[in-house]
């Protein structure tokens, strides 16, 4: 069984920036490919970001590029997103969700996901 704990979510003006992280218990992290997603109200939920250890490949979402990068630490069992630039539109329960694979998936793909961690940008 696999639990994943994310932090690091706030309020945060436009143009600012944030770091959440999400923590994994279970073995195998190494072999996991790692999502992040997200899901304002009224919307589906939706991929921002991907990092398969496996093919050494990290996606984004186009309406991320170049603003958040996702990243990992193995030895801490830790994935990160650090989010720049942050706009209104961002605004979202964020997600950290996990499966056993070699490619990145939507999110039926996904075996674990965390609890959520509020992000909100204002204006």
């Amino acid at each position: 069984q696999v639990q994943l704990v994310e932090s690091g979510g706030g309020v945060v003006q436009a143009g600012g920036s944030l770091r959440l992280s999400c923590a994994a218990s279970g073995r195998g992290f190494s072999n996991f490919v790692m999502g992040w997603f997200r899901q304002a109200p009224g919307k589906e939920r939706e991929g921002v970001s991907c990092d398969s250890s496996s093919t050494g490949t990290t996606n984004y979402a186009d309406s991320v590029k170049g603003r958040f990068t996702m990243s990992r630490d193995n030895a801490k069992n830790t994935v990160y997103l650090q989010m720049n630039s942050l706009k209104p539109e961002d605004t979202a329960v964020y997600y950290c969700a996990a499966q056993y694979s070699y490619y990145c998936t939507g999110p039926s793909g996904y075996e674990y996901w965390g609890q959520g961690t509020q992000v909100t940008v204002s204006s």
